[in-house]
């Protein structure tokens, strides 16, 4: 029996990636319809566009439906991946520049730009949950894609959806590290521990054997400058960061380089307008080379993967955001962490993993602290919230003025925060 997926935030540039992912398992996922669902009815013609071009090359058996009406995407839907950016690449701008003149890092999923990023989505992605339990199958999961991954997926856990989050980091490094041990990426199980954006690899097991100090003899310059730390570092602590580490770990030097560097939003605002040129082409049925540059790499395999092994229950291992379920020792229960799961029809299990060094746990407590009292501001609009929130913030509390980031962040930001300046903002 086929299967119903709903994309809301369907217009995204990033979905020629997802499109050709479902496509190639059709044999593990047999969807007979396929909704793109977005607010930007213009964007989404062109995207859907392409996406039915996409998918009548590769001969896909299914349907596909392009719309701006909610309740026809989410009626009887099986599957709803959430992949949305609210306020744009113009939000995303914001986050990245207005912390710089505060003296702090300007990021759209960590410190105090992903503080706004959160009190913006959280609210947004918690309606369109609600909206799925009312009109999906009562089984139906919801797949965050959603920035920040960790702290959507912490608040949807919390109000009991059945959801799981998804990012794409951890599929990267695993295609990499395949690479260069010179074995089929599927053979790759990452001991993958932390959070989504506050992660290490502490083992990289193939056939069950960790080859990490293999990998870092042979790889460890090119890893090294992959993730901006000392190659005799990874080796010393046997465990490979994830490049947003560098934003604790090398603050001073990071806010220079922002400073005086353009900002990734501004390229991305520059590739999404050649892309979308592109993609109204009626010849292109193909997703562009040019998607690459965009970010997201591996999305595809990771959403693709994950909606295969949640409809055929085969036990796929994949990395996800989910509940700890002591997992990770030193962590409570019910806190979202993003780890090695196995997948089946029941959902992601977390594999258990050795506890981590002190340091590293500590970090952890700290952010797992500032994203659940985020979501607390997210859906009180409480300003006293929002200020204990941010201080608690690694990158901000004890470097700035949170009073004064937190009244700009607020007022950049006040036509996507109803909860915390009324309806009439919008």
């Amino acid at each position: 029996m086929g299967v119903k997926v709903a994309v809301i935030g369907g217009g995204s540039t990033y979905t020629p990636e997802l499109i050709e992912g479902l496509a190639d398992r059709a044999a593990r996922l047999p969807i007979d319809e396929l909704v793109l669902h977005d607010i930007d009815g213009e964007r989404l013609s062109v995207v859907g566009g392409l996406a039915q071009r996409m998918l009548h090359r590769l001969e896909w058996p299914g349907r596909l439906l392009s719309t701006t009406d909610l309740a026809q995407a989410l009626d009887a839907a099986d599957f709803v991946l959430i992949q949305l950016r609210v306020g744009g690449q113009r939000a995303r701008l914001v986050d990245e520049t207005l912390p710089l003149r505060f003296g702090t890092i300007g990021q759209e999923t960590t410190g105090a730009g992903g503080f706004a990023k959160a009190l913006r989505t959280v609210p947004v992605v918690l309606e369109l949950a609600e909206q799925t339990r009312r009109r999906a199958h009562d089984d139906a999961w919801i797949v965050d894609f959603t920035n920040p991954v960790g702290i959507v997926s912490q608040a949807l856990l919390d109000a009991r959806h059945r959801a799981i989050g998804l990012c794409n980091v951890a599929i990267g490094f695993q295609r990499r590290f395949a690479g260069d041990l010179g074995v089929d990426p599927d053979e790759v199980v990452l001991q993958h521990v932390g959070l989504n954006h506050l992660s290490w690899e502490r083992g990289v097991l193939v056939d069950g054997q960790d080859r990490l100090d293999e990998l870092l003899e042979r790889s460890g310059d090119r890893i090294s400058r992959e993730v901006n730390a000392p190659v005799d570092e990874l080796r010393a602590q046997r465990a490979i960061p994830s490049y947003y580490l560098r934003y604790y770990r090398d603050f001073d030097r990071v806010l220079a380089e922002q400073k005086t560097h353009d900002t990734r939003a501004q390229a991305v605002m520059d590739i999404e307008r050649q892309l979308l040129d592109m993609y109204r082409d009626p010849q292109l049925s193909t997703k562009p080379d040019l998607l690459a540059d965009r970010g997201g790499a591996h999305y595809s395999l990771a959403a693709a993967q994950l909606l295969a092994s949640l409809h055929d229950g085969r036990g796929d291992v994949q990395v996800v955001d989910v509940r700890n379920q002591g997992a990770l020792p030193g962590l409570a229960d019910d806190d979202v962490v993003e780890i090695s799961a196995r997948i089946d029809a029941d959902g992601a299990h977390p594999i258990p993993v050795e506890a981590v060094p002190d340091e590293m746990l500590a970090l952890i407590r700290q952010v797992t602290r500032f994203n659940r009292l985020t979501i607390q501001a997210a859906l009180s609009g409480d300003r006293g919230d929002a200020r204990d929130a941010l201080a608690a913030n690694p990158l901000v509390g004890g470097r700035v003025d949170v009073e004064g980031l937190l009244d700009a962040l607020l007022e950049a930001n006040r036509a996507f925060l109803p909860q915390f300046f009324g309806a009439a903002a919008r």
